[in-house]
Formats: structure tokens, sequence, C-alpha cells
């Protein structure tokens, strides 16, 4: 059961009526008990609380972040998630935090709603007849994005290149034919080919393929948050592939190219900091 902090205020440090950007980045490793909907609950989370700003701050109450933690929250959730109480609010641990509580409260709860409610109040009460008009008026708008979060995105699209087929070769992320080097996590989402991506935000970080066939392509998750990756193919730059785009995609081909039939090695290098680059499958053309 989760401790007893909450975030009670009288009002939510952003309501923002603008339009808002699907994002769910960057990710966090995430347990097998991780419940189904835990990311587009979050993207929506985060839309409500910030507009998704990790560098957003309430000056009344001293909430920060993306998900608007005040300060003895921060504190005793660091403690528990990232071993220690006075652990930097970065945009990797607010997300850390914020996946482990979340994870926490459903498990307790049992509902998104329920969920969304304490977030504002800190109160477990389950029946939304005893809510205040204002907080349900914050959970229907948690729960209208998360709704847009979840179904946004969830098929590959065909690249222009065509050579894609049923019968190419697929390899999942965690594929023991893949080489990672620096600091790569495991983030789980329900869209994603096999449920989780491996993604990197850190700059330098490698993941090398080697591979025989006449193709290469890259499938991963695309979105106003995400970062910039080179692709090199056999020791050679080949592109730069930037994954920012205005909506988020769990499964897009970003990158492929037909190649000379034979053995190769694929390299994708992130070249951005803070920034996600996943992997959700690679594909060889057959």
């Amino acid at each position: 059961m989760p401790d007893s902090i909450g975030r009670r205020r009288a009002v939510p440090a952003a309501f923002l009526s603008a339009a808002l950007l699907i994002s769910l980045a960057p990710a966090v490793v995430q347990s097998a008990t991780a419940p189904a909907g835990l990311e587009p609950f979050l993207y929506a989370l985060g839309q409500v609380e910030s507009g998704g700003s990790y560098t957003a701050y309430n000056s009344s109450s001293g909430a920060y972040g993306k998900y608007q933690i005040i300060p003895s929250s921060w504190a005793a959730w660091a403690q528990a998630y990232l071993g220690s109480s006075t652990a930097p609010k970065t945009a990797t641990n607010q997300e850390i935090v914020a996946h482990h509580k979340v994870t926490a409260l459903y498990t307790w709860l049992d509902a998104w709603p329920t969920v969304a409610h304490w977030w504002l109040t800190g109160s477990s009460e389950r029946n939304p007849a005893l809510w205040s008009s204002f907080s349900r008026s914050y959970v229907d708008r948690v729960m209208t994005l998360m709704k847009s979060a979840g179904v946004v995105g969830t098929t590959v699209a065909t690249p222009s290149t065509g050579w894609i087929t049923a019968d190419d070769a697929r390899f999942s992320d965690t594929a023991n034919a893949i080489t990672y080097h620096s600091a790569w996590s495991l983030a789980s989402y329900a869209a994603y080919s096999r449920g989780h991506v491996k993604y990197s935000s850190t700059l330098g970080a490698t993941a090398t393929f080697k591979f025989s066939g006449k193709g290469f392509a890259w499938v991963g998750p695309t979105g106003p948050t995400r970062g910039t990756a080179r692709v090199y193919i056999d020791g050679v730059l080949v592109k730069t592939v930037d994954l920012r785009r205005s909506t988020f995609h769990a499964r897009s081909v970003v990158f492929a190219k037909a190649l000379a039939a034979g053995a190769h090695t694929a390299v994708i290098k992130v070249i951005t900091s803070g920034k996600p680059v996943a992997i959700d499958e690679l594909i060889v053309g057959a």
C-alpha cells in the first residue's frame, strides 16, 4: 500500500485549455507488474498538471516538474524509489518516481480515475459522487487525454522504400544480436511490439546490430520529446534520424535502407542528451 503523503492543494499548477500534444517520453524501466494503461495515464497526468514541462514550478506550493510533486512528497518518494531524499529533480528522475508511485497507487486503488483523484487531493475516496466538482472536472480531463493517448500510433507505417515484407526477419529490442553500450533501459507500453522498448537518453550511447540480409530497418516510437540518432551501416554514416514529431506514435519505421545481400553491421548512436531514442524492433530484409 502506498504511503499517505499526497499532493493536496486547492488548484492544480496548470489547467491548460490549449491543444495538447501527445507524447510519452522519456520512458523508464518498468516492473513486470506495471498496470495496463500506465503510460497513457502518465502522459495525461503530466499534460493536465504542467503541459508536460519538466521545469514547471508552482511558487505557492513549491510543486515542481511534469507531475507537479510537492517538496515533502518528492523527498519521501525519491528516498523510496531513487535511494536518496535529495535526488535531483531531473526529467529521468521525475519519470522514475512517477512511474513507481503511480504503479503503487493503482495497485492500491484499482482504478485510474481514483488514482487521478488521489494525485490531486491525496484522498482515497472511491465514490465520484463524493468528490468536489473541481475534482471531477480534473479527473475527467485526465481520463479524456488518457483515452486519446492509448489509441494513437499503434501500427507500423510502411516506409517509402517498400521492401519490407512479412517474410523479413524481425528482431526484438532485447534480441541477443543487438549489443548495447552505455546507459540503455527497458520501458513498457502495451502498444509496443512486445510490450516494451529499449531506450537511451545518454549522449553517445550505441546499439550495434550484426546481421546478414539485403535490407535494414529500425522501428521505434516518435513524438514531441524524442531525441536524435545517427545510423551507420558498415562504418559509414548513412542518416541522422530525428525522432521528434508533433504527436506520439508508438511504432514507426524511422529508418529503412535496401542493401546488397550479405553480412552487415548497423550502429544506432544517440546524439542528443536527455531526450530518449528507443528501439522497438529491427528488421532485416530477406
